[in-house]
């Protein structure tokens, strides 16, 4: 393990950030603009922090998610979801500002996406006060991860009780759009886990990827930057990863593409509990890719039945 990180699993995640409901719709053939178009269409909640406080649940790692939803009943029915999967929502906050957040997104016949719309303004809700008033949850945490929905000043404060707490933290881009609020904090992250999209914009410009080469030169720069690991996406094309001891490309597995929401969440979730369950980074990451594969193949953003057994299964030797 990298010597500035002490797992402690017995110790509750924090999970902070978005969560929401997700609307998906794979296209059975040719898009028609300013016209109905035949489609597979599918609901689950998603957001990023949720997805990734769900996988780390059904992991068997205890996890506490600090997001916020609507005074509504896709608010109301997102935290019996999340309870049930054996997430701690007593932090959870409602709000009659705004609706429980949305995620809609257009996959291609193929299954990728061709484009999305988020609306997760609830989450403007959840204030920096907010987390003072809960800076008990930091203390008695292993690790922090946050993704980059959290307005400006929640994230700076979430960072700076973390900090106090002497927690790691990992975090996630979640968008090339929201990517630029991280890079002030580059250097108090314990991970990150961008895609190329975001990775190029985390770097200032300075890299610009076009496959595995150039993903590890992203993840290296990002490691410069204070970055203790730093974790590149690349869809098909598999995840390249750096520290400033190792760095490595594991291939993507070949499966078939149902639905690609949620895939980089699991990759994400699943390294994380391996670092806190003193899993070497290498073996991290590919259980990380087995993670993403069998998301994947799974139409909606969390698989319900994830467990170790299963990322082993179909480990990328």
């Amino acid at each position: 393990m990298l010597k500035s990180f002490t797992p402690s699993p017995d110790l509750p995640a924090l999970v902070i950030g978005a969560a929401g409901v997700d609307i998906v719709g794979r296209l059975r053939g040719e898009l028609h603009p300013g016209s109905s178009t035949p489609a597979y269409i599918r609901s689950s909640f998603g957001g990023v922090a949720r997805n990734v406080a769900e996988n780390l649940a059904h992991l068997g790692q205890a996890v506490t998610l600090i997001t916020a939803v609507g005074q509504d009943e896709d608010g109301e029915r997102l935290i019996q979801a999340l309870q049930a999967a054996g997430v701690n929502t007593q932090a959870i906050l409602r709000t009659d500002q705004y609706a429980t957040g949305a995620y809609l997104g257009v996959l291609n016949a193929d299954g990728s996406l061709q484009f999305a719309l988020d609306d997760m303004r609830a989450i403007n809700a959840l204030t920096a006060g907010y987390l003072r008033q809960r800076s008990d949850l930091f203390k008695s945490a292993s690790l922090l991860f946050v993704d980059a929905n959290l307005p400006k000043e929640t994230l700076r404060t979430a960072l700076a009780l973390a900090r106090r707490a002497r927690l790691p933290v990992c975090a996630d881009p979640t968008s090339a759009s929201l990517a630029e609020r991280l890079i002030p904090y580059l250097s108090r992250l314990y991970l990150i886990a961008p895609n190329a999209a975001e990775a190029e914009i985390l770097c200032g410009g300075e890299v610009k990827i076009s496959g595995p080469r150039q993903a590890i030169q992203a993840a290296k720069h990002l490691v410069g930057q204070g970055v203790e690991i730093a974790i590149v996406t690349m869809a098909e094309r598999g995840v390249c990863y750096a520290t400033s001891e190792t760095s490595g490309h594991i291939p993507a597995i070949r499966t078939t593409l149902i639905d690609p929401t949620g895939a980089g969440d699991a990759l994400t979730a699943t390294v994380i509990f391996a670092l806190l369950n003193n899993i070497p980074l290498d073996d991290a990451v590919r259980l990380g890719v087995s993670a993403a594969s069998l998301t994947l193949r799974y139409n909606g953003a969390v698989v319900p039945d994830l467990t170790l057994e299963k990322l082993y299964d179909q480990l990328v030797i």
